[in-house]
């Protein structure tokens, strides 16, 4: 078992399954990536040498936003419309729905956080 990017990969899995496992990259990306790198469509992870890895890390890290980049970012964006009090960051902060759901019968996990 191996870990690039932050992401556990399992041996027996194919790269394309193994590095859409990773945030931030889709099963599009993860199909470009192996075409960049010229590595086989049925490889699987137990197969790559180290070198292999390390590409797919280099290639990763330059091109990609991914893991804690991408989780960072998410963070940030939420913390300035709470910070500019906007109507979606005063609900992330109250962990109510944000786009418009009812709540007078449903969202009953969020209203139950509310009330503690």
């Amino acid at each position: 078992m191996s870990y690039i990017s932050g992401a556990r990969s399992l041996p027996d899995e194919q790269v394309r399954i193994a590095s859409t496992k990773m945030d931030g990259i889709g099963p599009k990306k993860a199909i470009q990536l192996r075409y960049r790198l010229g590595i086989s469509g049925n490889i699987k992870m137990n197969e790559l040498t180290k070198y292999q890895i390390d590409q797919i890390e280099q290639m990763i890290a330059q091109d990609h936003v991914v893991h804690w980049e991408l989780k960072r970012g998410e963070r940030a964006d939420i913390e300035r419309l709470i910070s500019i009090s906007r109507y979606r960051g005063i609900h992330h902060q109250d962990g109510s729905p944000l786009r418009g759901q009812r709540t007078h019968t449903n969202a009953r996990t969020a209203r139950k956080q509310i009330r503690k």
